[in-house]
Parts: structure tokens; sequence; C-alpha cells
């Protein structure tokens, strides 16, 4: 894991009546007139790969909108054996637990290079007790993210290894083009799945030869699927 520091990581403040993916994120509903409530900066931020937004039991200070990249979420289980119980991508809030918990639930780690705007958690309450559209969205959010997390148990948890590789290969695809999965590393993979990396590194292997999905990059990470029937028939 990299830390990364504010100060190295801050771009800037951010210009939220005018994102381009302002309709993805937690302010896609407000107005002018929620705006002006806005008071606290809202920093616009990147980070490396492998860096950390922040630690499982620390101290609140606010949540983040997902801009760009993807971001695993990180708990140790009794044993210390981390395991990956989410992944986020752009559109998704991180930390939205803190609106009813003073820390946060997990690690919350870059699994690419990724820009996220960090909104102080002031501003969301203050926008939540006085915008029924923000308390709207967050509401809207938190329902998502309990769905998205039971989905995750379901899917990722159970049956056999070639099952749970080819739920991942399928959850992943890009909402945009359901033909490109983006995967990542075959540790972090190994992870989630509670599989061992040559476990999952050997199910890829055999979807590639099978011809179900072909690698796009010389890393392996960005597949075509041309078979998802394949994927979704075990």
């Amino acid at each position: 894991m990299i830390p990364v520091k504010t100060e190295s990581a801050w771009r800037g403040i951010s210009d939220c009546r005018h994102c381009g993916i302002r309709e993805m994120v937690l302010f896609a509903d407000l107005n002018e007139h929620d705006f002006a409530h806005i008071h606290a900066p809202i920093d616009d931020l990147e980070y490396p790969h492998g860096a950390s937004l922040y630690a499982e039991g620390n101290q609140a200070q606010g949540i983040f909108t997902l801009r760009s990249g993807m971001v695993k979420l990180v708990r140790n289980t009794l044993d210390g054996r981390p395991r990956i119980v989410r992944v986020l991508r752009p559109g998704d809030v991180i930390g939205l637990e803190v609106l009813s918990n003073t820390h946060y639930d997990n690690d919350a780690i870059a699994l690419s290079p990724i820009t996220v705007c960090r909104i102080p958690l002031e501003v969301v309450q203050k926008l939540a007790a006085s915008s029924p559209r923000l308390l709207a969205q967050l509401m809207h959010k938190w329902q998502h993210t309990l769905k998205d997390a039971d989905d995750w148990l379901a899917d990722m948890n159970f049956g056999s290894a070639r099952q749970r590789v080819a739920n991942l290969v399928l959850k992943m695809r890009s909402s945009s083009n359901h033909e490109i999965s983006v995967l990542f590393s075959r540790e972090d993979m190994g992870a989630m799945l509670d599989l061992k990396l040559e476990t999952v590194s050997r199910e890829i292997g055999r979807w590639e030869r099978e011809g179900v999905i072909e690698p796009m990059d010389k890393q392996r990470r960005i597949y075509r699927v041309h078979q998802p029937e394949r994927l979704l028939g075990l």
C-alpha cells in the first residue's frame, strides 16, 4: 500500500457546477440554491495505483466521489488475511458509511490511477439538512451500496473457483460496452474471491484458451468477452 499525503495528491478545488460527470455523482440533482450552502472546499484529487485514500478505523473526515479509475475496499479477517469486499467504479461514493459512523469501515485503496472529489463531512451534513434533493440522492446511493455489497457477497464467495472467476469477469464488464471487462492483478482477484493466486491464473488461462475471453493488453487486465453465455451458464 502506498500512502499519499493530501498535499501531494491535491490538484485543485472542484467546480461541481460544471463537472463533466456530475450526472453520475452525488451532486447530480443540486441547483444553484444548494450550491450556495457549500462553504468548505471540495478538493479535486489524483492518486496513483496502490495509494491509500484512508484506512479502516480512521476518523471520518469526509466522503469521496470516484470520477475515474477503480478503488478496492479491503477488510482484514480475524486471522489477519486481507479480503476485498467491493470494487468501486466511476460514479460510486467512497466512505458513505461515515454518515452514520465516526470512522471508516474499510481500507480504501486505488486499484488504478484515480481521480476523486473529496467532500468534507460538514458539507454533506449541511446539504443533507437543507436540500431534500441531496438527501434523496444520499439515500439512493446508500441503498445502492447495500445492494451492491450483497451482490458481491453472493457472487464472489460461493461456488467453485471457476464459477467465482466467471462471475468476476461478468461483473467487471464496462457499463458502456459489455464486451469489455476490466480486471486487476491476480493477487487482488484472489483476495476478493478467497482463492489462491495460482488458482485465479489457472482459471483465467483456461477461459483464454477456450476462446471465451481475449486479452486486449500486455498486462492481461483488459479482456474482450466473446462468449458471455459460457460464463453465465456455469
